[in-house]
């Protein structure tokens, strides 16, 4: 597909989709025109890539664990460096940490909604 598809698809700006490119997330085939040519897996990707990005990883991280997300037949290990595998943990704290924010707001959310519901029937 090309990239004015993709970018209907995911959602995400071409500019951003020539971003990734340009950060190595992703990579495309390209016709003898120069037409960017992705594959329907680029879809998947892009969403990963997003995913990542939304929970604060930076793109020069992304690259690194981008291979890992693909499956067990194509996960490969490089060779880390201890501040590389110490960022990647700091980053992994902060993640969980938003979670369990976000978590509580959930059930918080949902606790207010319990209480209105229920004044709602009785009232």
């Amino acid at each position: 597909m090309r990239i004015g598809e993709l970018a209907r698809r995911t959602n995400v700006s071409a500019r951003l989709l020539r971003y990734y490119e340009q950060q190595e997330l992703l990579t495309p085939d390209r016709s003898g025109n120069g037409y960017r040519s992705y594959a329907q897996g680029a879809v998947e990707r892009v969403a990963q890539i997003r995913g990542l990005l939304d929970a604060g990883l930076p793109t020069r991280l992304i690259k690194q664990i981008l291979p890992c997300l693909d499956g067990p037949d194509t996960i490969h290990v490089t060779d880390a460096t201890s501040d590389l595998i110490a960022t990647v943990e700091r980053e992994r704290e902060q993640i969980d940490a938003r979670i369990r924010c976000l978590t509580r707001n959930r059930d918080a959310i949902d606790a207010y909604l319990a209480a209105v519901r229920t004044r709602a029937d009785h009232g």
